[in-house]
């Protein structure tokens, strides 16, 4: 389940943050024979970029993260009971 909600975010922010998509066409689209042979490399280049975007998009929408994190503790909770 984590897995999938991770490729959602990722796709979210390929679709709504040029700098994920540009990183993302430039190293996987573009040479795919090419980007097997450093894919270490390019994951981590990549990683760090998402994790940029994340951030950035974090701190325009906090309230709607801290609302979306409220609702997924309070979520957690009620599956516990």
């Amino acid at each position: 389940m984590s897995v999938g909600t991770v490729t959602i975010l990722l796709m979210i922010l390929i679709a709504f943050d040029d700098r994920v998509h540009d990183v993302v066409s430039r190293r996987i689209v573009a040479h795919p024979s090419m980007e097997l042979e450093s894919a270490g490399h390019q994951l981590t280049h990549i990683a760090g970029v998402v994790v940029s975007a994340a951030h950035s998009q974090s701190i325009g929408h906090a309230p709607l993260l801290i609302f979306a994190l409220a609702a997924a503790v309070l979520t957690i909770f009620m599956l516990r009971t």
